[in-house]
């Protein structure tokens, strides 16, 4: 072709097959049988003089070729569906959300219906994962994943630090007359003590090699069920003051010491670069940003 792009029915085809890994699916998607939708991507490949898919059972893996198409394919459809809701003054609509789990449940939880009263037209719809997004491959407008460094290629903004203190009860403390030193945590029930984060933090309040022989090797898997255990009194647990701010100024946690270590992974929000200007993310975006200074000051993390 003149301008050297390839058929746009094509690259439809190709953009919904690749998000979906199925062409059954991306064929209901287009309204196109699934015959057709093969054509597409036959055409596409002749095109490329590659291949780009392969087939494993039901589904369809990208090859290396189609993989590096896909990025550019999802971007390009992305930005056109935003542009035209723009035009139609539509473009708030559904806003989709990947949020790691801890996060979800014990901060954005508490704050998120405040987004929602603000911008009644936009629909929040929230994914709880620890899965990292494929933004080739997704619909997800924004994500809030760990991470040790800014995600290549996309827009990227720090949310917080990640730090972490013992925390207990008070009722539980008080059952040993309080807890006046590190070695004191070591007569209380001790929650996941195959976490490394508590002998990075005993290590750091001087306490070298603290004995865990008579605790029970628990693991719950989330800051939210550690928490809910300690709050009941059931256990000492190594917690992010930044999750639970709300049980610490309600008296239902304490911190017995203002020591607190930070982890390797901050929290960070992350969307697609061609998706900067769009009002929603932008929207979302200074929202979250102004939530969490809020917080900060309100509790020193």
């Amino acid at each position: 072709m003149p301008n050297g792009l390839p058929p746009l029915n094509a690259l439809r085809a190709f953009e919904a097959v690749a998000r979906h890994s199925n062409f059954t699916r991306a064929a209901e998607e287009l309204g196109m049988t699934q015959a057709a939708v093969s054509y597409q991507i036959k055409v596409l490949e002749d095109r490329t003089g590659k291949p780009l898919f392969n087939r494993v059972g039901r589904q369809v893996v990208l090859t290396d070729a189609g993989a590096q198409l896909a990025a550019v394919a999802s971007e390009a459809f992305q930005s056109i569906r935003a542009g035209f809701s723009a035009v139609q003054g539509t473009q708030d609509g559904t806003l989709k959300l990947s949020v790691v789990p801890t996060f979800a449940m014990n901060w954005l939880s508490l704050r998120i219906g405040g987004f929602q009263m603000a911008n009644p037209k936009i629909a929040v719809q929230l994914e709880v994962s620890g899965d990292v997004v494929d933004f080739a491959s997704s619909d997800i407008d924004i994500g809030i994943r760990n991470s040790p460094k800014k995600w290549p290629g996309l827009c990227s903004f720090k949310l917080a630090e990640v730090t972490y203190t013992p925390m207990l009860s008070p009722r539980l403390a008080e059952s040993i007359g309080g807890v006046n030193k590190p070695e004191d945590l070591l007569k209380l029930p001790i929650i996941d003590t195959g976490d490394p984060w508590w002998r990075n933090w005993f290590e750091a309040a001087g306490v070298k090699d603290p004995d865990f022989s008579n605790q029970p090797v628990s693991q719950m898997g989330t800051q939210t069920v550690d928490g809910n255990i300690a709050i009941a009194g059931h256990g000492v647990a190594i917690l992010t003051p930044l999750f639970h701010s709300s049980a610490l100024r309600d008296g239902l946690l304490i911190q017995p010491f203002p020591l607190k270590c930070t982890a390797e992974n901050p929290v960070w929000l992350v969307y697609r670069e061609t998706q900067k200007n769009n009002r929603k993310i932008k929207l979302f975006r200074d929202w979250i940003l102004s939530e969490m200074e809020k917080d900060k000051a309100g509790y020193a993390v």
